[in-house]
């Protein structure tokens, strides 16, 4: 044979050896497998490495998605976000609300001078008129204040603030329930719960345009993720375009399914309604329903809200209403809580851009006028910056 032809065939065996080699290495190290053995496919090699390297586990298709067909690999599941405890929001909204000061603020600055003059006093009740307290209960504030003063034959800042603390904390009312109505209702007369499912408790956003109802929407839902609850939201907002995406994307986050409409203008209680018999059909905990932001103003557009109910309620008692209220609105809002609690029953407010305002007398207005504690609060734009309405914590933030 030819030398020749006797070093290339040499020179080829050397690098078709050589590749697998280097194939191997870059695998690990280990020769490469005998593809002629067939061997099965395990599961690690199938399933995504697992986080924090940690023992994977098999992923299971989500609710409502179909299985896949024989031979088809299943589709990874996306990672759900977990909400922050309650505990975890409460500590984080208390220093929030702290550094915004609010009207305690301005009245502690007053109560550092000194032995308070008169002078001192009347900016003390300047300070409460415009923190959107209103007259009477400013005037019986201050009555207290300076009769307490009296009393105690003070007019040390010290005993003065404690005494500052106890009339706003009677006026904030710890006593007030607010709790969120999720226990499971009764059904409602002619609704089948074997048949159809057990109703869960309906909870129903309301509110003027602007005041972020339905990202609270979204919070209240991973606060109620957050405590253990299955939850299913509607989109009953169906005149703003991008409400029922928006509402979808807070969802898909913390795997919570939103029911919506396709059609742009449907009619939103039609929607309320099927958000309802799903959560009932699937053994939901509750149901959050998103409606369209309008103005008090607008006897149609209330009269509206008052349909979404009454239909909801074919199936059970809705719970909670909640009026989602723009803290920075003032005595504003005061006048669409009293038209919004007239056309639906308000059962709760919650206080959005808290951290926006100095004006913190609205919580005491509002709870004063409607008879209706604030039940839940927001401080900021962070996705769990929505926590329960804690009296002590919100006096003692205004008095930090």
């Amino acid at each position: 044979m030819d030398p020749i032809l006797i070093v290339l065939a040499a020179l080829v065996v050397l690098a078709v050896v050589g590749g697998i080699w280097l194939l191997a290495a870059r695998r690990g190290g280990q020769p490469p497998r005998d593809l002629s053995a067939h061997e099965p496919t395990t599961p690690e090699d199938v399933l995504p490495a697992p986080p924090h390297g940690g023992e994977a586990e098999p992923t299971e298709p989500s609710q409502g998605a179909a299985p896949p067909e024989d031979g088809e690999q299943a589709p990874a599941t996306a990672t759900l976000e977990q909400p922050e405890s309650i505990p975890g929001r409460m500590q984080r909204l208390r220093a929030r609300l702290a550094g915004s000061g609010g009207f305690g603020r301005a009245i502690l600055s007053v109560l550092s001078r000194g032995d308070l003059t008169e002078a001192d006093w009347e900016e003390i009740e300047d300070t409460l008129l415009t923190s959107d307290l209103g007259l009477e209960i400013t005037t019986g504030l201050m009555d207290g204040l300076r009769t307490q003063a009296k009393v105690l034959d003070t007019t040390d800042p010290a005993a003065v603030r404690a005494v500052l603390r106890t009339e706003l904390l009677a006026l904030v009312d710890p006593t007030m329930d607010r709790s969120l109505t999720l226990d499971r209702p009764e059904p409602a007369s002619g609704w089948d719960a074997q048949a159809d499912g057990a109703p869960a408790a309906a909870v129903l956003m309301v509110g003027v345009n602007g005041t972020g109802k339905t990202t609270t929407c979204g919070k209240l839902a991973r606060v109620l993720v957050a405590q253990d609850r299955s939850v299913v939201m509607g989109a009953a907002d169906t005149f703003r375009a991008a409400a029922a995406e928006q509402l979808t994307t807070w969802g898909e986050r913390v795997g919570v399914e939103v029911v919506r409409s396709d059609k742009e203008g449907a009619d939103p209680a039609s929607v309320a309604y099927d958000a309802a018999r799903a959560a009932a059909a699937q053994g939901r905990d509750v149901v959050l329903v998103d409606t369209a932001g309008r103005l008090q103003n607008k006897a149609g557009l209330m009269d509206e809200l008052g349909k979404i109910k009454r239909v909801m309620e074919k199936i059970a008692p809705v719970g909670e209403v909640l009026l989602v209220l723009d803290a920075t609105t003032g005595q504003n809002g005061m006048r669409q809580a009293q038209v919004f609690s007239e056309a639906v029953g308000i059962t709760g407010v919650v206080l959005t851009k808290m951290d926006g305002t100095a004006k913190g007398g609205i919580v005491v207005t509002v709870q004063k006028e409607l008879g209706v504690p604030v039940k839940l609060v927001g401080l900021g734009e962070g996705a769990d910056d929505l926590a329960p309405f804690d009296p002590e914590a919100f006096v003692d933030a205004l008095l930090a």
